[in-house]
């Protein structure tokens, strides 16, 4: 009975990742073939950094069971600091060379401003760590917005004021320059760099949830106390969850600044909003679904670029969908439905399992 399970989990991840390969596959030839248009070209790289962003999310919300609203925050920590690195090393290194070891610093920064966080913040629960994450993910922009960081042959050089008084000898360079931003990023990334990306991030999300430690990561959001009463760490499974979870979203911070030539921390790239969008494709795509995550994310961040030539229903109709989804996923009435829909489906093999443990 266990290998038939684990049989099956093999299967169904396998699924997973194969729709991500068969994606990318699919899309490489279309565009080899030109018919992909420029639009959808430039939503490729996006696509797989939104992925990241809810598979990560999904981690702390659906494995863990914890409501964050600053996952922003820990995307824009991984952005600068990947874009920093990438900017100091330009010209020193190759442009892909350096995006990958941005994409180590941004992962790695992220993920002590996880466990900077996770430690206070996790000991609260419901609407008091919503609010909380809520908080840190403003912060972090804020605070970024008002940096002016600069380098010359002293040294580096910080200031909260302007770029004036950071007193840069000849020769010196603005680094990061306030609401600004930082400006001359290398733009390395490429969809199948952000295809790998995605790969890896299923692949770590997908093991630590079928692992020993996944299933104690489980055993905590199910009830605390039973998983307490067994000797469970319950501090140092959510903060690994919560930290593995900000290194995924630095990720595909690194991966979005590198996307862009200018990067700057505005309300509409780092704010509230993003993180209620990322939160909207978990919930879904089905809180605690890896796959449903993955494809929610697609769908509904092409949805609005699709109906953008209806101009004013667009967003209408993206409203409607949003609802219908959640119908599908919460109602108990779509719920009966899918499970007579799809309980004809099951192989064989699971049928006669059924008949045996009876």
């Amino acid at each position: 009975m266990k290998s038939t399970a684990k049989k099956k989990l093999f299967i169904n991840n396998m699924i997973t990742l194969g729709m991500v390969v068969a994606a990318w596959i699919i899309m490489e030839v279309l565009m080899g073939t030109g018919h992909v248009s420029s639009l959808l070209k430039g939503l490729l790289v996006p696509f797989c950094i939104y992925v990241i962003m809810a598979v990560s999310l999904n981690l702390t919300v659906g494995i863990l069971g914890e409501l964050s609203l600053g996952h922003a925050g820990f995307m824009c920590v991984g952005a600068f600091s990947g874009a920093l690195f990438s900017k100091c090393m330009k010209g020193a290194i190759d442009p892909t060379v350096s995006l990958v070891i941005a994409i180590f610093v941004g992962a790695a920064v992220a993920a002590v401003f996880g466990i900077l966080i996770g430690i206070p913040v996790l000991r609260l629960r419901g609407d008091y760590l919503a609010i909380v994450t809520l908080a840190f993910g403003e912060i972090i922009k804020n605070l970024v917005n008002a940096v002016f960081l600069g380098r010359d042959a002293d040294g580096f050089h910080i200031s909260f004021k302007d770029s004036m008084s950071l007193g840069l000898k000849d020769g010196g360079e603005v680094l990061i320059k306030g609401p600004q931003g930082i400006t001359g990023t290398p733009q390395a990334a490429t969809f199948t760099i952000g295809i790998i990306l995605v790969l890896i991030t299923l692949i770590i999300v997908m093991n630590l949830v079928n692992s020993r430690t996944g299933r104690a990561i489980m055993s905590i959001r199910d009830n605390r106390i039973a998983a307490e009463s067994i000797g469970i760490n319950i501090t140092k499974y959510k903060l690994l969850a919560f930290s593995i979870s900000a290194a995924l979203a630095g990720v595909a911070g690194v991966l979005y600044a590198h996307n862009l030539t200018t990067l700057t921390a505005l309300p509409k790239n780092f704010g509230y909003n993003m993180s209620i969008m990322i939160l909207v494709y978990v919930v879904l795509g089905g809180i605690g679904s890896i796959r449903g995550s993955v494809i929610s994310t697609v769908i509904l961040y092409l949805l609005p670029e699709l109906l953008r030539g209806l101009n004013n229903y667009r967003m209408l109709i993206y409203a409607i969908v949003l609802i219908l989804a959640m119908l599908f996923n919460s109602a108990p009435q779509f719920i009966t439905l899918r499970k007579r829909i799809f309980g004809g489906l099951k192989p064989q093999h699971a049928a006669h399992s059924g008949k045996e443990e009876a």
